[in-house]
């Protein structure tokens, strides 16, 4: 029987908040039912939300699904990221 892996953490800042899930895979990022690209619009907030897989030398490890909401975009990208970082430990 093959075992089902996912991680899940929550991460938040200021009053933005962000649910994480990580399920091991291609790399794929989708936030809130959309691709990483039209939601993080410029490369810079998406190699911030990114940088707890180079921390950890896992990109391209796990498939990436983020659900986010209040504040602003850079309060997203900020508890984004804390939401992997806290996925990954």
């Amino acid at each position: 029987m093959e075992e089902f892996v996912q991680f899940r953490a929550t991460g938040r800042r200021k009053t933005s908040a962000a649910r994480v899930i990580l399920k091991p895979g291609e790399g794929k990022v989708t936030v809130n039912r959309r691709t990483f690209e039209s939601y993080f619009p410029t490369n810079a907030l998406r190699t911030e939300v990114l940088e707890p897989f180079v921390a950890t030398e896992l990109q391209g490890k796990f498939d990436v699904l983020i659900i986010t909401a209040g504040g602003g975009i850079h309060g997203q990208v900020g508890a984004a990221k804390m939401g992997i970082a806290r996925a990954l430990i």
